[in-house]
């Protein structure tokens, strides 16, 4: 890996990102949740800013398509651990978020090592999981500074979302890798007797 995929803005972004999340759990375990709302909306401009820059630049590096969606696992996946141990956010939404990601990326390492598969684009159900994610915990910290119907309607329906789209976009994954290593068994050349 050369150390100019490291230095691009979109990808020291993406790292700031990553830098945000101890911060936000900080807060959040002291009980500020306004500043972890704060730190929670930086980091979520920042993420589509790397975006933005890395296609105006021209600087979307192969470091960049892995480290973005790691940084984004990481802020979310913690902050729902978090948020469910604080008893703002019921276990079971938790539970679903986790599972799904432990078993793509077992399912990756797996695929990676068997087959030298690892170019999983993400999918439209993936982008709308992310979404919901991202918005859940808006209105979750949002909720938590202040308690008001207009903020726990969305905070309900984007968990409810999250659930959903959590389980769709498992149950595509699945489906995606079965392709994948369908159509890398027939490209293989045959065994020589």
């Amino acid at each position: 890996m050369k150390l100019s995929q490291v230095l691009t803005a979109p990808n020291q972004l993406t790292l700031l990102r990553m830098i945000f999340v101890p911060f936000i759990v900080i807060q959040l375990v002291d009980g500020h949740y306004f500043w972890a709302l704060v730190v929670f909306i930086i980091a979520g401009l920042s993420d589509g800013l790397d975006g933005l820059l890395a296609r105006r630049l021209k600087q979307q590096t192969l470091l960049g398509q892995y480290l973005d969606p790691i940084a984004d696992k990481l802020l979310l996946s913690t902050l729902f651990l978090v948020l469910s141990i604080l008893h703002n956010i019921p276990w079971k939404y938790t539970v679903v978020v986790f599972s799904r990601d432990i078993s793509i990326l077992a399912a990756s390492a797996v695929l990676f090592a068997i087959a030298g598969l690892r170019d999983f684009r993400p999918s439209i159900f993936g982008k709308a999981n992310t979404f919901s994610q991202i918005s859940a915990v808006f209105f979750v910290l949002l909720f938590a500074v202040r308690r008001s119907r207009w903020i726990w309607i969305p905070r309900v329906v984007f968990l409810r979302a999250t659930f959903i789209f959590t389980i769709l976009s498992a149950l595509h994954y699945v489906i995606l890798v079965q392709q994948r290593l369908r159509e890398h068994t027939h490209a293989l050349p045959p065994h020589s007797a």
